[in-house]
């Protein structure tokens, strides 16, 4: 797969060993505890806490699954620019907790935060904006 027109190269994340529990019904909490590096265990509590009407639990989850997330990217050759593609499965996880992020900080009133992060996850992909709703 090519980069953008900027010739930056997409990045794919190794797959999140949080993914298999969590598909089992595995309680978030405690993937999240098993696996903390995982961005994806600390969306799914995100979401849940949006779901929950719980803003200030979920924008402390989304914010922890984001820099998990950055963390993972950077390992893995991004350098603050460039796709990370929703067609590769295991950057879901980041990408979520990205949207969750954002729908937090709009939440608790933080609109610079929530615009930033909603460009962020359009930059990074557009596809994944859509299917999140962003």
């Amino acid at each position: 797969m090519s980069g953008d027109l900027l010739g930056v190269p997409p990045t794919h994340l190794p797959d999140d060993p949080a993914a298999r529990p969590l598909g089992q019904g595995v309680a978030p909490d405690q993937v999240a505890a098993a696996n903390p590096s995982s961005s994806l265990a600390w969306a799914v509590l995100a979401e849940d806490a949006l779901g929950d009407d719980r803003p200030v639990e979920a924008y402390a989850y989304a914010r922890t699954g984001y820099h998990r997330g950055l963390d993972a990217l950077r390992r893995n050759g991004w350098r603050g620019q460039g796709p990370v593609p929703w067609e590769h499965e295991p950057n879901r996880g980041f990408l979520r907790a990205l949207a969750a992020l954002s729908r937090a900080a709009g939440a608790i009133g933080e609109e610079e935060e929530r615009h930033r992060c909603a460009e962020f996850l359009r930059a990074s992909s557009a596809t994944g904006a859509r299917e999140l709703g962003l």
